[in-house]
Formats: structure tokens, C-alpha cells, sequence
């Protein structure tokens, strides 16, 4: 079954997380599809890229029973790998893009959504950078977006709260951009194919060259530092409550 749907229609393409039955929880094959897919995008004379999620939400965020499942340090560095050329070619990908948000979008899956130049979120739609519930910190160069709507005092509050914030607490903070209504994202499509959308591009594409250096290392010290939680006892306290629907029991260690 493929993980990673894409549609292509007149200049919209659309990719579509498929692993309903999980939250479209991200394992290491829906990463690697991803990425695949989005270098198709990349190649194609689309100029609008849409990424939604199949079934009850966006995404859940990183699969945690394929995390329990790989302690190979190797593996690990593996998907890191994959991930920072995932949020790579999207962040630079020379189309614009919009992240649709319906029920959850947590951790790496809000992320995913954050490096979308556009975030529309309908009022169901549940968003939190939640790694602290688990002892780690956020990938996906979550810490890079965040900064970027958020700065950084803000930004830091977001994540080390890990709450689940509604769609309005978000648009007020800044998070998404727009709060869905029945044709909201269709609208927005339009509104964009009907502009000079390569002027458009080219202004992303400035802004992108200015910053993808500070990018590229956030993702680095990402890994670094997601590999040294991943050895503290507070990680598997969190993974254990989690298991056991419970609130876990942190030392700091």
C-alpha cells in the first residue's frame, strides 16, 4: 500500500498522508515516499503544491511503535538523514505550498506543516509540538519555524509547554495562517493560480536562499542533540507513560 498519495491536476499537485488507520503517524517507508514524491513535485510544471492527511487527521506525528522498535543507532541516523532531505526539498521547493490541517498535527507532523509556506487549519484541527512529553526535543526543524513565526522567546515557551493548542489559539499565536471554512483552501488555490505566481516564487526563493544555511544546521544540531534524549532516562520514562496512558514521572536525567 502506498503510504504517500499524489494527484496532479491542471497546476495543483496534491499529496495525501495515507496511513489513516495510524493518525498518519510518519514511519521510516512514509518518510521515504514522502520525500520520493516530493521530488516529482519538484520536476513537474505544477506551481502549487497541497499536503493533507487521509482519515481522522493530518498526522500524529512520528511512529512511535516503529521508534520502540528500532534502537540501532544506525537506523536512527538513517531516518534522521531522510528527514532533514525531506523538509530540505520542501522548504526550497520552487512551488508554493499549503499545509491543510484537520485534527491532530503533532510533533514531526506539525513540522512537516510548518514548512509549508501557507497553514490552513479547520476548527477541529489540534496542533502541538509535543516532544517534551517524551523526553526529546522537536526534528523536523521544528525549532527553525517556530523561531521563524514565533521568535525565539515565544518559540521556546511552545515547546517546552508541549500543549495542545485549538486551531484559534494557534491563528492567534501566529501558527497557521487561516482557519478553514467549507472552501477555504479551494479559494485559495484560485486566488494564487489568477497572480503572477513566479514573481510569487521568486519571492519565496529569495527568502529561502537567505536562510537555508541557518536550516541546514538547525537540522544538524537536531540530530545531535535528539540522539543524546534518546539515551536519557526521562526519554524512556516518557515512552513507558505513554505505553501505559500515564502521566510520566520526569527527574531530569
Amino acid at each position: 500500500m502506498e503510504h504517500v498519495l499524489l494527484t496532479i491536476e491542471d497546476r495543483v499537485a496534491t499529496l495525501e498522508l495515507n496511513r489513516p488507520e495510524t493518525l498518519n503517524a510518519l514511519n521510516e517507508q512514509m518518510l521515504a515516499e514522502l520525500l520520493d514524491k516530493l521530488k516529482i513535485v519538484e520536476e513537474s510544471d505544477v506551481a502549487i503544491l497541497l499536503i493533507k492527511g487521509k482519515g481522522r487527521g493530518f498526522s500524529s506525528g512520528g511512529d512511535i511503535k516503529s521508534m520502540l522498535q528500532s534502537t540501532n543507532e544506525h537506523s536512527f541516523t538513517k531516518i534522521m538523514e531522510t528527514i532533514k532531505q525531506l523538509i530540505m526539498t520542501l522548504y526550497r521547493l520552487p512551488k508554493l505550498t499549503i499545509s491543510y490541517l484537520h485534527g491532530p498535527a503533532a510533533g514531526l507532523g506539525f513540522s512537516l506543516a510548518l514548512a509549508c509556506d501557507y497553514i490552513i487549519a479547520t476548527e477541529e484541527a489540534r496542533l502541538a509540538m509535543n516532544f517534551i512529553g517524551i523526553g526529546l526535543i522537536p526534528d523536523g526543524g521544528g525549532h527553525f519555524f517556530l523561531e521563524k513565526r514565533l521568535g525565539e522567546a515565544k518559540a521556546k515557551q511552545v515547546i517546552w509547554e508541549g500543549k495542545v493548542m485549538t486551531a484559534e489559539e494557534a491563528l492567534q499565536l501566529g501558527l497557521i495562517d487561516e482557519i478553514a471554512n467549507a472552501n477555504t483552501v479551494e479559494n485559495k488555490v484560485k486566488e494564487w493560480l489568477n497572480k503572477p505566481i513566479q514573481a510569487m516564487i521568486a519571492t519565496k526563493q529569495i527568502y529561502v536562499q537567505l536562510s537555508e544555511e541557518k536550516l541546514i544546521q538547525t537540522l544538524d544540531l537536531e540530530t545531535q542533540n535528539q540522539k543524546k534524549m534518546r539515551q536519557t532516562k526521562d526519554h524512556a520514562e516518557g515512552i513507558r507513560a505513554f505505553l501505559e496512558k500515564r502521566q510520566p514521572n520526569f527527574i531530569g536525567q
